[in-house]
C-alpha cells in the first residue's frame, strides 16, 4: 500500500471528509486506483477511497474511541512528517527530518488478530465522524488535499528509487550455488578438503577416481564447483601431462561448469613445464579472453604453490616476452569519510618505532618461526620450585615409564586401524577418514592423543569437545606442513627481513602503515608461491569425525595395572579412559571420563612440565600484519580475522565480498604491534601466594588438597533413613562440583602464571583478531591483558617513557581508580586523597605481605599493588618528571553503551547521567538508578510493602551496577533479577529467604528508573528490536555495516540436528548458523540492539587506536578502556572524544535506515491483498520511521573531563 494511499484512509478515519477535485480523480483513474471485488456473484467497483478505508482498518487496533483517535492522530502525524521528509531529496539516502516521531508500528505482532476484527467496526464509525471533521475543519481539509496531491508527485519518486534499488540489488545478486545452506557447503568443503589431503599425501589414484565417481552421479555432482576439479587440474600440472588436463575441462563442461582464473591458470603452468607450442598456448589464451578473464586477473586473484607461478609466465612469455603483471588495480581505494583524512594527509604522521634493532628483530622472527613448525611448546610450570619428595620423584618416573608404554600402544593401534582403512576400494565414492590419517607421521598423531589425556581434568571432558580439540591439533600440524611443502619459509623470512626495516629503531623512517609496507614488499617478492590463503578450512563435522576417531582408539588401547600403585591388589588391565554418557541440562552427552588411578597418579607426581600448542603463548617477534581476511597474525599457525562459532562460514564469505576493510586490519595491525614484558618483582609475589594455599580475597585459587572432601557411604545400609541418604547425596554432589570448580580455577591460573614466568625474560606480542561484531581479542587465550585483575597486573609495557609534568599525577589518580573509591568525586579530588593516603601507598609497595595491607582493599588489588610499586620508585627516583615508566594507565567510559545511545538519540538528560555532558563532578549513572530505585523504594515502604521495607539499606550502587550495564545490552528481566540476585547473597547481612522477592521488585524497579532517565536511548532500543523482528520474520537475518566499513551479519538461525555416526556412538551436533534455516527471530531481535552498539563502541575504538597510532602513541584497549602511557594520557584523551564526536557527527541511524531500506524493502513488491506485501509495507514504514533526536551538542563531549576517566 502507498504512502499516499495511507495519507487518504488515515484522514477518513480520523473524520474529514477529502475533496480531491476533478483533477486528483482523474490522476487516481490513471494510475489504476480503481478497483474491482466480487460480491454475491457479480463484479462490483469501488472507489479507491472506499477500498482504502477496507484494507487499510486493519492499521487500527481495537480499543475505546479515545485511544483510537489518539493512534489515528499519531498515523497521520507520522504520515505528514514522511511527506515533508520526503521532499528534502529524492528518497531514503539522505537526512530524515526531525519532526518524524517514533511510535511503536500499530500493526505488528500478535494485535493482527485483533485489528482484523476491528474492521468492520471502524468502517461503521468512519462516515459520522467524517461528516462532523468536514464541518468543524474545513481549512485543515483543504490542507490535507494539497498534501494528498503533493504525495501522489512523492510517491512516484520513491517507487523510482525502490525500483533503482531493486535493479542495483539484482545485480549483485550471486550465482545459484553462492547462497547455499551449511550442510550442502559442509558437504562441498568435506570433498574439497578430501582430495586436497589425498593430493597432499601424494595418493593421486584415490584422489583422480574419487572425484570421477562423484562427477558420474548427478545426485553426486551437484555438490561439484569448478575449484574442485582445478585441484586435479594442479596434480595433472605438476606432472606436465597436459592430455589429463583436457580431460578435465571436457568434465567441467559436461558438468555445466565454466573453467575460472584457477582452471587456466593450472593449464598454462602444465604448457609450461611441458614446453607446449605457442599456437596451444594461444588457443588457451584466447579461450580465456573468451571468458572474460585477462592475464593480469591470472596474477592478481590466483593464489600459487610452490613454483606454480614461474611456470605460468613461462607460458605467457612464449607469446608475449615483455609481459609483466600488473598486481595491483589502479583504480584508488575508496575510504569511509571517517578515516579518509587518515590517509590521505600524513605530513604529520609520526608512526612509532620499536627500540629494537633489525638484526634484534631477524632473530626473533627465526626463534618465532621455529616454535610454530614445532607447533607445540613445554615450559617449566610454576609448581616447579616446591621441593620434590621421594613419592613425588618415584610418580614422575612411573607416569613417565606409563607414557612410552602408551604412546608405542597408541603408534601400533594406529597402523593397524590405519591399515584396515587403506584396504577400502580406492575407487569407492564415500568420503572416509584415511587421507587424513596419513597427513602426520603415526608418532605424530600418538604424541597429540597423549598429550590430550595429560590435559585431562579430573572430571573428564565431553566427547566432542575432546574430539574438536584433538582434530583441531591435526589440522594446525597439517596446514603448517602445507606451508613447508609449499616452499613458504624462505619467501617469509625474506619479506619479514625486510618488513622489520618500518619497526626497527636503527632505520629510517617510512612513511607507511605496516600493512602497506607488507603488501608492497609482496609486490617486489612476487616470485614463487602465494603466501595468502592457501590452506582450505576443513569443515567442522569433519574435524570432529578425526577427533572422534582417535579418542576411540584412546578409550580401547590405553590401559594400566590395577596394582600400580598398590601391590596388594589383583594385577589386571584396566582402561584408563572410560566413555560413559551424562546430562547437561536436558540433553544426553558422550562423556570421557579418567579412571581413578591413572587421576591419582597424575595428582601424586606433580609434574613439573606443561605443554602447550604454539599459538598459546605470546609471540616472540611482532604480528605479520593483517593484509586480508586469510593472512596475518602468526606467522603460520592459521588464523581467521574474524572468529565465529564452529562451522559457521557466512561471516568469512561477507568479509571477502568487502573490499574496504584496510582500516579494521589497520587497527588490528596497530594493536598486535604494541610490545609487553612481565613485571617480575609483582609476579614472585603472586607464585609465592599460589603455591601456598592461595587466597580467595586475593582471587588466587587456593590447591585442590583444600578441597572438600567427598564424601562416601553405602547406599544399601539399612542404618541410614532416606532423608540421610538424600542428605548425602546432596553433599556428594555438592562436593564433587566444588572440586571440578576447584580444579578449573586452579588449572587456569597455573596456565597464566607458568606462561608469565615462562616469558619473564622476554619482550612479547599478542596478535589480535575480532569478532563478528568488530570487538577486538587477543589471539593467546590465557595470558594476555584482558584477563583478570591478576593478569593484568604483571603486565608492562615493554617500552618505557618519561612521566613528563603530569604523569605522576595520573599514576595517583589511576590508583584511586584502582581502589574502586572517590568515584564521585573531581580528579582534583581523587589527587589529594592519593596524596593524603602516601604512606599506605609507600608501605604497601615496601611491605605488599607484611605492612597495613591497604591494596588488598582495592577493587583491583593486584593492579593497585603494581601502581603502588611505580609510584614508589617514581617518587624516589632523583628526578620524577624524567622518570621512565613502562606502567599503562587506564581510561575508562562511563558506561559506554549508554553514551552511545545518548549520543545517538541527541538526549541531553541521558548524555548528562553519562559524562557527555560537561560537569564538575562525575556522573555516576549507577549511583543515580541506585538513589531513584530507594526513592520508589522508600515510597512503596511507607505505604506498607513488606519487601519494600525488607530492602532498606540494602539498596547500594553494586546492587544495580551490573544490571544498569547490561540492559544497555539487551539483558531482559529475567537475567536482571539474577544478576540482582547474586549480588543480595553476596550480602552477608542480607535474609536470604527475601532474596527471591527481593530481586523481582528491585528489577522493575530498575527498568522504570532507566526508562525515565533515557526515554531516548529506550525509544531507538525499542525501533532496533521491532525492525530485527519484522526483518527477521521476513525470512533474513540482519545485516548492517559500520561507519568503518566492517560488515555484520547475525548468525542465528533456526537449529537444525546433524547426527554424526561413528563407531564410539552417535554425536548429535546442534547447529544454529545453517543460512538454509529461516532465522531465529527471538534471538535476532534481542541480539540486534546490543550488537549494533557493540559494533559502535569498536568503530570509536578502532578509530582512536589508528590516530594514537599516526601520534606516535603506545595505545592498547579492552573494549571501552584505553590504555596508554602516563605521559600520554592527555593526548589519547584528546584522540579519544574528537573521534567519539566524529563518529557519531556521521547520519549513523539514518545511513541504517537506507541500508536495511535497500536490503529489505528494494525487492519485488507483491499484490496489496497478499499477507506478504502487508508484512512488507509494515517493515517499510518501520525502517523509514528513524526515532527523532534531542538538541544535544555532540561538541560539547570535547570539554567534558570525565567522558572517558
Amino acid at each position: 500500500m502507498s504512502i499516499l494511499r495511507l495519507c487518504a484512509l488515515a484522514q477518513c478515519v480520523k473524520g474529514s471528509r477529502v475533496w480531491l477535485g476533478t483533477s486528483a480523480t482523474t490522476a487516481s483513474v490513471a494510475n489504476g486506483l480503481l478497483c474491482v471485488n466480487r460480491r454475491q456473484g457479480a463484479w462490483i467497483t469501488e472507489s479507491c477511497l472506499s477500498l482504502q478505508k477496507r484494507n487499510v482498518s486493519c492499521l487500527i487496533p481495537k480499543a475505546d474511541d479515545n485511544k483510537k483517535r489518539l493512534l489515528e492522530q499519531s498515523l497521520v502525524d507520522v504520515l505528514e512528517a514522511r511527506i515533508q521528509q520526503l521532499q528534502s531529496k529524492v528518497v531514503l539516502e539522505v537526512q530524515h527530518a526531525k519532526k518524524v516521531q517514533f511510535v511503536s508500528s500499530p500493526s505488528s505482532g500478535k494485535n493482527l488478530g485483533k485489528q482484523a476484527r476491528s474492521q468492520s467496526q471502524a468502517k461503521a464509525e468512519q462516515p459520522k465522524s467524517s461528516k462532523q471533521s468536514s464541518k468543524s475543519q474545513p481549512k485543515e481539509t483543504q490542507a490535507r488535499a494539497r498534501v494528498l496531491a503533493e504525495a501522489e508527485e512523492l510517491e512516484k519518486r520513491l517507487n523510482e528509487q525502490l525500483r533503482e534499488w531493486a535493479s542495483s540489488n539484482a545485480a549483485e545478486t550471486p550465482e545459484p550455488g553462492q547462497t547455499e545452506g551449511t550442510y550442502a557447503a559442509d558437504i562441498r568443503n568435506s570433498i574439497h578438503s578430501y582430495l586436497e589431503a589425498c593430493v597432499f599425501n601424494g595418493d593421486i589414484d584415490r584422489a583422480h577416481y574419487f572425484l570421477l565417481s562423484q562427477h558420474r552421479v548427478r545426485k553426486r555432482r551437484r555438490h561439484l564447483n569448478t575449484d574442485i576439479y582445478n585441484i586435479m587440474m594442479r596434480v595433472w600440472a605438476k606432472k606436465g601431462t597436459l592430455n589429463n588436463i583436457g580431460r578435465i575441462f571436457l568434465l567441467l563442461e559436461e558438468a555445466g561448469l565454466k573453467p575460472n582464473l584457477g582452471s587456466y591458470c593450472a593449464a598454462l603452468e602444465c604448457m609450461g613445464r611441458s614446453s607446449s607450442s605457442p599456437q596451444v598456448i594461444a588457443r588457451c589464451l584466447k579461450r580465456m579472453e573468451e571468458d572474460g578473464l585477462s592475464v593480469d586477473d591470472l596474477f592478481s586473484q590466483c593464489l600459487f604453490r610452490q613454483d606454480e607461478r614461474d611456470m605460468v609466465l613461462k607460458s605467457v612469455h612464449v607469446l608475449q616476452p615483455d609481459y609483466q603483471p600488473k598486481l595491483h588495480s589502479e583504480e584508488a581505494l575508496r575510504y569511509s569519510s571517517l578515516v579518509e583524512d587518515f590517509y590521505t594527509q600524513r605530513a604529520e604522521h609520526r608512526y612509532p618505532k620499536l627500540h629494537f634493532t633489525k638484526a634484534e628483530l631477524q632473530e626473533r622472527f627465526r626463534r618465532q618461526l621455529a616454535m610454530e613448525q614445532a607447533c607445540t611448546v613445554t615450559i617449566q610450570s610454576t609448581e616447579a620450585s616446591k621441593p620434590v619428595t621421594e613419592k613425588m620423584d618415584r610418580m614422575r618416573k612411573l607416569l613417565s615409564e606409563q607414557r612410552t608404554l602408551w604412546h608405542k600402544t597408541l603408534v601400533q593401534a594406529f597402523k593397524e586401524s590405519k591399515l584396515i582403512l587403506s584396504n577400502t576400494n580406492s575407487k569407492d565414492y564415500r568420503l572416509n577418514l584415511y587421507p587424513y590419517l596419513c597427513l602426520l607421521d603415526d608418532s605424530e598423531y600418538a604424541d597429540i592423543m597423549v598429550q590430550s589425556v595429560a590435559n585431562m581434568p579430573p572430571s573428564g571432558e565431553s566427547l566432542k569437545i575432546m574430539a574438536r580439540d584433538l582434530g583441531s591439533r591435526i589440522y594446525t600440524k597439517y596446514s603448517v606442513r602445507q606451508k613447508q611443502q609449499n616452499h613458504m619459509m624462505d619467501k617469509m623470512s625474506s619479506i619479514y627481513s625486510s618488513y622489520a626495516d618500518i619497526l626497527a629503531q636503527d632505520t629510517e623512517v617510512y612513511p607507511v602503515l605496516p600493512r602497506e609496507c607488507w603488501c608492497e614488499l609482496e609486490a617486489v617478492h612476487s616470485d614463487g608461491p602465494t603466501l595468502r590463503g592457501t590452506e582450505t578450512n576443513w569443515p567442522f563435522i569433519v574435524t570432529v569425525e578425526l577427533g572422534t576417531y582417535l579418542v576411540d582408539l584412546m578409550v580401547n588401547n590405553l590401559k594400566i595395572n590395577s596394582d600400580i600403585l598398590n601391590p596388594a591388589h589383583e594385577r589386571k588391565l584396566i582402561p584408563i579412559l572410560y566413555h560413559m554418557y551424562t546430562f547437561r541440562s536436558t540433553r544426553q552427552i558422550g562423556f570421557i571420563k579418567p579412571h581413578p588411578l591413572l587421576i591419582q597418579l597424575q595428582q601424586d607426581a606433580m609434574e613439573t612440565h606443561l605443554t602447550f600448542d604454539s599459538y598459546i603463548i605470546p609471540m616472540l617477534c611482532p604480528p605479520v600484519p593483517w593484509t586480508s581476511v586469510k593472512f596475518g597474525a602468526y606467522l603460520l599457525t592459521p588464523t581467521k580475522l574474524m572468529r565465529t562459532v564452529d562451522g559457521a562460514t557466512q561471516h568469512e564469505d561477507l568479509l571477502e565480498k568487502n573490499q574496504n576493510l584496510e582500516p579494521v586490519m589497520d587497527s588490528l595491525n596497530q594493536l598486535g604491534n604494541c610490545a609487553w614484558k612481565v613485571n617480575k618483582p609483582l609476579l614472585d609475589i603472586i607464585i609465592t601466594i599460589f603455591n601456598d594455599k592461595g587466597s580467595d580475597k586475593l582471587d588466587i585459587p587456593p590447591p585442590m588438597s583444600e578441597a572438600p572432601k567427598i564424601p562416601h557411604f553405602n547406599s544399601h545400609d539399612p542404618s541410614i533413613t532416606a532423608s540421610e541418604k538424600a542428605q548425602l547425596k546432596k553433599e556428594v554432589i555438592f562436593a564433587k562440583k566444588k572440586c571440578g570448580e576447584m580444579h578449573s580455577l586452579r588449572m587456569d591460573a597455573l596456565y597464566k602464571l607458568s606462561i608469565a614466568n615462562h616469558m619473564r625474560d622476554e619482550i612479547f606480542w599478542f596478535p589480535h583478531s575480532m569478532d563478528f561484531r568488530g570487538r577486538t581479542y587477543p589471539c593467546p587465550p590465557y595470558f594476555n591483558h584482558l584477563g583478570s585483575d591478576l593478569t593484568r597486573a604483571i603486565l608492562l609495557f615493554a617500552e618505557g617513557k618519561p612521566l613528563g609534568p603530569k604523569g605522576l599525577d595520573w599514576l595517583k589518580i589511576h590508583l584511586v581508580n584502582l581502589t574502586g573509591l572517590k568515584k564521585r568525586d573531581s580528579l582534583q579530588g581523587r589527587l589529594e586523597y592519593a596524596n593524603s593516603i602516601m604512606d599506605d601507598i609507600l608501605d604497601s609497595a615496601d611491605n605488599p605481605l607484611n605492612g597495613r595491607n591497604w591494596w588488598m582493599n582495592a577493587d583491583e588489588p593486584w593492579q593497585a599493588l603494581a601502581c603502588c610499586m611505580e609510584i614508589a620508585k617514581a617518587m624516589r627516583s632523583p628526578d620524577p618528571l624524567l622518570f621512565i615508566s613502562h606502567f599503562p594507565v587506564h581510561q575508562d567510559g562511563s558506561c559506554n553503551g549508554l553514551q552511545h545511545y545518548a549520543a545517538l538519540g541527541r538526549d541531553v538528560i541521558g548524555a548528562t547521567s553519562v559524562n557527555l555532558m560537561p560537569c564538575d563532578l562525575p556522573q555516576d549513572v549507577y549511583s543515580g538508578v541506585a538513589q531513584q530505585v530507594e526513592e520508589l523504594r522508600a515510597r512503596d515502604a511507607e505505604k506498607g510493602l513488606k519487601i519494600a521495607q525488607v530492602l532498606e539499606g540494602f539498596i547500594s550502587r553494586k546492587v544495580v551496577k551490573q544490571t544498569v550495564m547490561t540492559v544497555v545490552y539487551g539483558v531482559t528481566r529475567y537475567g536482571g533479577r539474577l544478576q540482582i540476585e547474586k549480588r543480595l547473597k553476596e550480602i552477608d547481612d542480607f535474609p536470604k529467604e527475601h532474596v527471591w522477592d527481593a530481586s523481582h521488585y528491585l528489577v522493575r524497579l530498575v527498568f522504570s528508573g532507566l526508562k525515565e532517565m533515557f526515554t531516548g536511548t529506550r525509544e531507538i532500543q525499542d525501533w532496533l528490536t521491532e525492525s530485527a523482528r519484522l526483518i527477521s520474520k521476513s525470512g533474513h537475518t540482519v545485516e548492517w555495516v559500520t561507519p568503518l566499513g566492517l560488515p555484520i551479519i547475525q548468525p542465528y538461525h533456526r537449529k537444525r540436528n546433524y547426527l554424526l555416526k561413528s563407531t564410539m556412538q552417535h554425536i548429535n551436533l546442534q547447529i544454529s548458523h545453517d543460512t538454509k534455516e529461516r532465522p531465529d527471530t527471538i534471538k535476532q531481535k534481542n541480539a540486534f540492539p546490543p550488537n549494533f552498539i557493540h559494533s559502535l563502541d569498536s568503530t570509536h575504538m578502532m578509530l582512536t587506536s589508528l590516530h594514537c597510532h599516526s601520534a606516535g602513541l603506545t595505545f592498547v584497549s579492552v573494549h571501552d578502556c584505553y590504555w596508554t602511557h602516563a605521559l600520554t594520557v592527555d593526548i589519547m584523551n584528546k584522540i579519544c572524544r574528537e573521534q567519539f564526536v566524529a563518529l557519531h557527527s556521521q547520519p549513523i541511524l539514518q545511513e541504517l535506515s537506507t541500508s536495511l531500506l535497500r536490503k529489505y524493502c528494494a525487492g519485488p513488491m507483491t499484490e496489496a491483498k497478499n499477507k506478504k506485501y502487508q508484512e512488507y509495507r509494515r517493515l517499510l514504514l518501520l525502517l523509514a520511521k528513524v526515532p527523532h533526536t534531542g538538541d544535544f551538542d555532540l561538541k560539547r563531549v570535547m570539554d567534558s573531563t570525565y567522558f572517558f576517566s
